[in-house]
């Protein structure tokens, strides 16, 4: 049994992992930086120690992270999700300390981490991939004497990416000169290594990956699918459990090739199988997370499997309690990522104080978040305030949920992508269920909305002005 755990990240997915440690019977142990030093991970985990200034690697120091694990009587460390979930350095670290990693071994996330090995890996179990390159590109040329050959248009893409970054779209050979220097540059930075291959673009592709849970002992299943095509600069926005542009059929055949995936990997632990899904209705793999994904809530509300505690029993060596069939998706789910960033502005972060934050409520709402009223968003990490997930018998029923929970909302003193949101939810196109990844930059008139403050915040504004000019 895993008696107590080391948390290895902070925000919401923090958050998130110290609950499930607590109905689990696990003390959680969280960590922070100066700047994180009144954030709300530190206040819900059992108990929590200082890792220094960013300046000193924060979050991302490894050695840091496992000697603190090993110090405070830990025998496990999660990752949560970002860099060192996705890096095999802290899984290694973490094995040579005696320490179990929630997660897979460091040898899936070698693979999964490299593009190139995973399409390799995945492909010679069947599963159809992206038309493109097997190898890394040795330079602009190379790439494309390749493009020629596959088509364009065509991405250039890092080996080693993921997040959207390291990824660029070019339709002809000008442009994919033009970028091939930026994409190398990116890559290097953002990854530390800065191999390129390509693969043909999909025109107007939709966004379908299938959550995993697989054990040590061969098993191996699919908890359904998540639609995640609604995205900016392949980031990823809203996700919807089950995809409402599938049929069984096709939910079926997904569902299949991830399990058929995972085994060619040999993954262990949860992660996600994203596929692109063309306008012929045909599948192409296209990456493999090993993680804990950001939007695995909507999964859990369809299935009532807890995926992060799932995450601990796998760690801890125990078989999974479930056969495939008995896991049917109940009703819909959508997650809503609400950022501190200015839809009208370009999307830009928008850091500072919270000024009042109230959380919405009622059937079927649930807030994944680290934020309160007071609560300062530094400006060092990324800027997802809340998760903002809600479930309803079917699409029409969510749509109408969604709103509802978008209107209870409230997060001031900070400017967020609430009302974006609103507007997606309102378009006709997106109510049809029929969207694809280039939805939001087709429909530019979603982020010119006017900012139509309620009347509880008006009457406070006047209160305060009136007060003001008597001198109360």
């Amino acid at each position: 049994m895993i008696r107590k755990l080391l948390i290895a990240n902070r925000g919401e997915i923090a958050v998130r992992i110290a609950r499930a440690c607590a109905e689990a019977g696990v003390r959680s142990v969280a960590v922070y930086t100066d700047a994180d030093r009144h954030a709300l991970h530190v206040r819900k985990a059992d108990e929590a120690y200082h890792l220094g200034p960013d300046s000193a690697g924060g979050y991302l120091n490894v050695q840091r992270i496992v000697n603190l694990a090993r110090e405070t009587g830990c025998d496990a460390v999660h990752p949560g999700y970002g860099f060192l979930a996705e890096s095999p350095a802290l899984a290694e670290r973490c094995a040579a300390a005696g320490l179990r990693f929630i997660g897979p071994p460091p040898g899936v996330i070698r693979t999964a981490g490299d593009k190139l090995a995973a399409r390799r890996a995945v492909a010679a179990a069947g599963v159809p991939v992206v038309p493109g390159g097997e190898r890394a590109l040795a330079d602009a040329g190379e790439a494309a004497a390749l493009a020629a050959e596959v088509g364009y248009p065509v991405m250039l893409k890092a080996t080693a990416g993921g997040g959207g970054r390291g990824i660029r779209l070019c339709r002809d050979e000008t442009e994919l000169r033009r970028a091939w220097d930026r994409v190398v540059s990116e890559a290097g930075k953002a990854f530390g290594r800065s191999e390129i291959y390509l693969e043909r673009c999909i025109a107007r592709p939709r966004h379908i990956e299938v959550q995993i849970l697989a054990d040590a002992h061969g098993r191996v299943l699919h908890l359904w699918e998540r639609d995640c095509s609604i995205q900016r600069r392949h980031q990823k926005l809203i996700e919807i459990a089950p995809s409402p542009q599938l049929d069984a059929e096709r939910r079926a055949r997904v569902c299949a090739l991830a399990v058929r995936a995972a085994e060619a990997l040999g993954y262990v632990n949860a992660g996600t199988i994203e596929f692109l899904l063309d306008q012929k209705g045909e599948f192409h793999f296209l990456e493999v997370n090993p993680r804990l994904q950001v939007e695995h809530p909507v999964t859990e509300e369809i299935t009532g499997i807890d995926i992060v505690q799932a995450q601990l029993a796998v760690a801890a060596g125990e078989r999974l309690p479930w056969r495939q069939e008995e896991i049917v998706p109940r009703g819909m789910a959508m997650e809503l990522r609400i950022n501190a960033e200015d839809p009208r502005n370009d999307f830009l972060p928008s850091f500072g104080r919270i000024t009042r934050y109230f959380a919405p409520g009622g059937p079927g709402v649930r807030t994944d978040g680290a934020i309160y009223t007071g609560y300062v968003i530094p400006p060092y990490y990324d800027s997802l305030c809340v998760k903002l997930v809600v479930w309803a018998p079917d699409w029409e029923a969510l749509l109408r949920r969604a709103l509802r929970a978008l209107d209870d909302i409230g997060v001031h003193g900070v400017r967020t992508t609430i009302p974006f949101h609103r507007e997606v939810l309102r378009h006709p196109a997106f109510r049809s269920g029929r969207f694809d990844t280039g939805f939001v930059e087709a429909h530019p008139e979603l982020t010119r909305y006017s900012v139509r403050r309620p009347p509880r915040e008006l009457a406070a504004a006047v209160a305060a002005a009136l007060a003001a000019r008597m001198g109360l």
